[in-house]
């Protein structure tokens, strides 16, 4: 795992652009690939918050497979988020990230609680959080998400 830069532009344009990546997500797709360069220059993140999305690399070639990382909201929630290459699903790579992302939480940043917020639906993403110690917390709204299902780990 590591921050972003420019060079993960087009991966990250890629990722967005596949409807069934993003189908669960509320997020729309970035609209072009000068779009998703504008956000990667502006993402600022790790200066304002010491955490967010990070860039997954696979060890054995270092090609880009996704993201995951933590990202703070404005109301103090801090949540866990991940996105992967459909190609990649499967593998780990969101458990082994989701690990790790959890860990810098609690023991670099001290938090106390950390969200996992997913589509009722996403059963693979739901999967993933149980795996990661996370229970059920709430049924809410999320990202024009109706019914996004709330999942959380305290310290």
């Amino acid at each position: 795992m590591r921050e972003f830069s420019l060079e993960d532009a087009e991966n990250l344009y890629l990722l967005d652009s596949d409807v069934e990546v993003v189908k669960y997500t509320g997020d729309d797709s970035f609209e072009s690939l000068e779009a998703t360069k504008d956000f990667l220059e502006k993402y600022e993140d790790y200066q304002k918050n010491k955490m967010g999305r990070w860039a997954v690399v696979a060890k054995e070639d270092n090609r880009f497979v996704g993201w995951c990382g933590l990202k703070k909201f404005d109301c103090g929630m801090v949540d866990l988020g991940f996105r992967f290459y459909k190609k990649e699903w499967g593998k780990g790579f969101a458990t082994e990230t989701g690990k790790a992302s959890i860990k810098y939480g609690f023991e670099k940043l001290n938090l106390e609680e950390i969200v996992g917020r997913v589509h009722k639906e996403n059963l693979g993403s739901i999967n993933v959080l149980k795996k990661l110690g996370m229970t059920f917390w709430k049924m809410d709204e999320c990202n024009g998400v109706a019914e996004a299902m709330y999942l959380r780990v305290l310290v």
